[in-house]
Formats: C-alpha cells, structure tokens, sequence
C-alpha cells in the first residue's frame, strides 16, 4: 500500500494510540493529535522507534480555528489527507438532573462537533480513495448509558453524521464509516468516577458472549480494515465491536 497521510484525533491514548500505532506500522505517516501532549508525543516516538514516520500537533478539537490551521497545513504539505480517523471524546458521568448547559455542550462539542471540525476543512482536499472513520459506541447505536444522556445523545450524533456524509460524497470516492466499540480496556473505562473503573473486567465480563473486555488494537484492526482497499464497496456502515454483547445478551 503506498504511503498514506492519516490524521488521528485523540491519538494519545486508548483507542486512538492504537490506531495511530497500527497505522504507523503499515507504512502510513501518522498525525497525531491530542490536547495530551506528552502522550502524544509519546505515540510518535513509538512509531519512529518501530520504523515508522509521525509527527505530533497539539489539537483541542473544540477550537474551529486551531482545526482549520491545522488541516489547511497538511493540506498544503501533502495534497490532501487520505485517513481521518475522528476519535477524539470524553465520556463524563452527570446525572441528568445535575445536566447543566455547560456540561452538556462539553460533550456535544468534544464527541460530536469535534468529528465536523476536523473533517470538514479536509474534504475539499480529500482525493478518490480517502476514508473516514468516526468513532461511536455501542451507548450511542444500540444503548442508554445510565448518567450518560449527553454521552449517548453525541454517539447516536456521530451515526447520523456518518450516514449522511457518506451519502453527499460517495460519488466523490470518499468513503464515511464508523465503528461501535462495546467494553473496551482504556483509561475512560478504568476511570471509577466516570465508568466501570478498575473492576471492569470482572463486572462486564459475565454479560459479554465473549467472556472478557475488547482491547484497543482490536479496535484498531477494524478501523485499519475500514480505511483500506478491502473495503473499498463499504461505506456509511457502523461497525458493532463488542464480543458479541449487543446480539448475545441483554
């Protein structure tokens, strides 16, 4: 596969580092973004240590300014970004009854506008070929999270957005899909305030066909699959990542 310029927004940690890592050892040259900046660069250095090409930029994606300057760069350097790989998000337990406006547009801005500020500014540059890949979640395609109304609302967002962008440029070539993570080993899941924390494994496991938490590189290898030449006649799908969860048990 030629070498692609693939942009990863919260590639510092999670989900994100593992994408960015495995896109780095296809050969591609990795974007990595984060508003963690030693992570970030962290990432970066792994990749290079592997063989394999990166460079770090700091991103917050609820800046429309800092994207824009961002992929009008990379625009201007490398004719065009191939991968976008829209990831970055919080997860914040807020019980809706505490739900202020300001809590509730954290989420919507991080989850859900992030994803538009990234991609929207590449698509006029985006070539026959390039994929988008947009992180949901099994909260937002197939469930309520409990405390995570904003959470959920976002997530189910970044469907409908899938959906319809792969529509509008699919004639174009580019390609829009997304995947729907169920229980995944990362730091938010591990967070006690805002998830299952450390128990994890053994409070979600007994519900799961599969009898054990996912582990980013398995996310990874999805997002890799959607954003190549495989599935080149797959577009606007969401892909359920989950260890059989949402069609095995309740």
């Amino acid at each position: 596969m030629d070498k692609r310029t693939v942009l990863i927004t919260g590639a510092g940690i999670g989900i994100g580092r593992a994408a960015a890592l495995t896109f780095g050892a296809e050969g591609d040259h990795v974007i990595v973004t984060d508003v963690l900046e030693d992570e970030g660069r962290a990432v970066v250095a792994e990749i290079e240590a592997a063989g394999g090409s990166a460079e770090f930029h700091p991103l917050d994606v609820r800046s429309t300014k800092d994207a824009d300057a961002l992929v009008e760069g990379l625009n201007a350097r490398f004719g065009g970004i191939d991968v976008i790989v829209a990831n970055a998000g919080v997860a914040l337990r807020v019980p809706m009854s505490e739900m202020t406006d300001e809590k509730w547009h954290q989420t919507m801005d991080i989850d859900l506008y992030g994803m538009m500020r990234v991609i929207r500014p590449a698509l006029p540059a985006m070539k026959p070929g390039a994929s988008i890949v947009c992180l949901s979640s099994i909260m937002g395609s197939h469930y309520g999270w409990h405390e995570h109304v904003h959470y959920s609302t976002a997530k189910a967002g970044a469907i409908g957005l899938i959906r319809a962008l792969s529509v509008e440029y699919a004639d174009k070539g580019i390609r829009v899909n997304g995947v729907a993570p169920g229980y995944i080993r990362t730091a938010q899941l591990l967070n006690p305030g805002h998830s299952l924390g450390p128990d994890a494994a053994q409070i979600a496991s007994p519900y799961i066909p599969m009898q054990r938490l996912g582990e980013p590189s398995e996310i990874a290898s999805v997002i890799k699959f959607l954003a190549s030449r495989d599935a080149s006649y797959l577009t606007g799908q969401v892909i359920t990542v989950d260890g059989g969860l949402t069609p095995g048990r309740y």
